[in-house]
């Protein structure tokens, strides 16, 4: 399997511009720890998460490192880092706390590839690009469901995709259906749907028929996951 079988398509993004505050309101409203940053050609230029929220001069929590004269070297170099950690606590836009380095793969990337990565780098989640461009993002979660699909039997990853991309496409039009790109597993023409375990049970039998329709599924299995608790202050 590659990283387009499993990614999350409808992603999240920022621009450059954005507010800080208002980066912090749609972090906390989608229940989601970072974001990609775009350009306006959708062009990833950058990543944010909730560590550059962290030490924030709204809140109190703004680095406050003694500034210690020591060498001439050794107190540029703190210069450095305290104008940085000025620029983190703030900063009023997402291109001054965001991250510019940032590891990608492309959509062909095989999972073992994408596991890796998430491993050595110690990272969440990771973005996908085709031609430069984001068109998704491949999390621990993802590879997880990934997991949960698999079966001893050998797999057809063409026959797979194919089937996968004609139920996307099916619930795409149904305006009942609640199923992102993530919630949906084709592993040896088996369809894999996860729900959330507070979605009624009409959607999900619903969801269950469109992939029974769809010609070369063999089989659906459904999984249910807890409902995304939102804390109450």
């Amino acid at each position: 399997m590659r990283a387009m079988d499993i990614m999350t398509t409808h992603v999240v993004t920022v621009g450059p511009d954005t507010a800080v505050k208002e980066l912090a309101l749609l972090l906390s409203e989608r229940g989601i720890s970072g974001v990609p940053v775009i350009d306006s050609d959708n062009r990833l230029i950058g990543i944010v998460s909730e560590g550059d929220l962290l030490h924030r001069a709204e809140t109190g929590t703004e680095r406050r490192t003694e500034h210690r004269r020591a060498r001439w070297l050794d107190s540029l170099a703190s210069d450095r880092d305290l104008a940085r950690d000025y620029v983190k606590s703030h900063g009023a836009k997402v291109a001054d706390i965001m991250t510019r380095n940032v590891v990608t793969v492309s959509d062909t990337a095989e999972l073992a590839e994408i596991a890796n990565l998430l491993e050595t780098k110690r990272i969440k989640r990771v973005p996908v690009l085709r031609d430069g461009k984001l068109v998704g993002i491949v999390s621990r979660a993802n590879l997880v469901r990934a997991l949960a699909a698999t079966t001893s039997e050998p797999a057809s990853d063409g026959d797979d995709r194919t089937l996968r991309a004609k139920l996307i496409a099916e619930l795409g039009k149904q305006e009942w259906a609640k199923l992102w790109a993530e919630d949906i597993v084709v592993r040896d023409k088996v369809v894999h749907l996860w729900f959330s375990e507070d979605q009624p049970e009409e959607e999900r039998q619903a969801a269950r028929v469109a992939a029974e329709n769809i010609p070369g599924v063999r089989q659906v299995e459904q999984h249910l996951v807890p409902a995304p608790v939102i804390a109450s202050f």
